[in-house]
């Protein structure tokens, strides 16, 4: 079986995880200070926070930032579910708006029609490794004094202009889930320029503890383990040559497959550098997507769905009674869209081999 994605942890990983249980020192340890200093000097930013998963990281940033009861806070409505969480978590309402094909990130012509007085704050998310149209929504939120979350979930490394994305915003949040760019198996990371945002998300991951060793908030315990952060670490030296290394495969899949009038293919679209955390690509709406996975896995590739269309899901339909038609492209992105393998475990062969098996679609 041709897996969808498969981790790639370095051997010297192995061997500090080793050392780790020997010590005894399991938690918030030496490896996560120096796994967040690596990443603080990647990403170019002022604090890097390591937390227990990218869920936690947009949670923390959401009690950060204040957002609360009877707030507004704007998302794509075409994403992993854990965006829309985390704001119904706090007591907040997420506002959906559309998506656009090119990018499968938040359309910015439909924002500015979502924004009422309650709005407090947006969550961008850069999907599949894609950025998300960055600097007009920053734009927006100057104008209208709405403060940024980032969800970088797909997006370590990817870049908006030269500038990395997840470090445009009041805060950025990243996961390391194993089919990211970097994977401690669960974690997550935000990053921020604020001194202050930085201090109070330290705590709130903490339990609320403050400098002082005096407990200052009601906090959480979404620490990260040592032998995790020693995992992320080991990959961090070579993180350059796995994005490009996916980039090379994603366009081998882009000419393989340009020719096949009934699948689209990411955009590769100007200033914007995609790391291709998911390859994503959008069937015509006369196949059965469903249907084909099912036919793929049988010959021995495994394939998924992208992300998700919230307001068809069940929670958020059932509460805020959307109606399927209410954001069109999202659902057809939903319905339509097909992740393919990619990664380190793949070789040229495989990717051959996979769109053999979608041209007999």
């Amino acid at each position: 079986m041709i897996r969808l994605a498969k981790p790639s942890i370095p051997e010297v990983a192995i061997n500090n995880v080793r050392e780790i249980f020997k010590s005894g020192d399991l938690v918030q340890g030496k490896y996560v200070k120096e796994f967040e200093t690596a990443l603080q000097k990647y990403l170019n930013t002022s604090n890097s926070i390591i937390v227990s998963s990218g869920t936690a990281a947009l949670h923390l940033c959401l009690m950060a930032l204040g957002i609360k009861e009877g707030d507004e806070v704007i998302v794509p409505a075409f994403t992993f579910p854990a965006t829309a969480n985390v704001i119904e978590i706090v007591g907040a309402v997420p506002v959906l708006v559309d998506i656009s094909f090119n990018d499968y990130c938040l359309n910015v012509s439909r924002i500015i029609s979502k924004i009422t007085d309650k709005t407090k704050a947006i969550i961008p998310v850069h999907e599949f490794g894609q950025s998300a149209d960055i600097e007009p929504i920053m734009q927006i939120a100057r104008k209208y004094n709405l403060m940024i979350i980032e969800d970088a979930a797909c997006a370590l490394g990817t870049e908006y202009n030269g500038k990395k994305a997840g470090t445009f915003g009041n805060v950025g949040c990243y996961s390391f889930h194993p089919r990211k760019a970097i994977t401690t198996g669960e974690g997550g990371l935000i990053v921020t320029d604020d001194r202050i945002i930085a201090d109070k998300v330290r705590a709130l991951r903490n339990h609320g503890i403050s400098d002082t060793n005096d407990f200052t908030y009601a906090g959480l315990n979404y620490r990260m383990t040592d032998f995790q952060a020693a995992i992320g670490l080991a990959q961090m030296d070579n993180i350059e040559k796995a994005i490009e290394n996916r980039i090379e495969m994603a366009h081998s899949y882009d000419k393989l497959l340009e020719n096949c009038d009934y699948i689209r293919t990411p955009d590769i679209l100007p200033i914007r550098r995609n790391i291709y955390q998911t390859y994503h690509i959008l069937l015509d709406e006369i196949i059965d997507r469903d249907k084909l996975i099912v036919n793929l896995r049988d010959n021995g590739v495994q394939t998924n769905f992208g992300a998700h269309a919230l307001h068809c899901l069940t929670y958020f339909r059932e509460k805020y009674g959307y109606e399927d038609i209410d954001f069109p492209i999202s659902k057809q992105a939903y319905k339509n869209g097909l992740a393919l393998p990619l990664g380190d475990h793949l070789k040229n062969e495989d990717i051959k081999f996979i769109v053999e098996k979608l041209k007999m679609i």
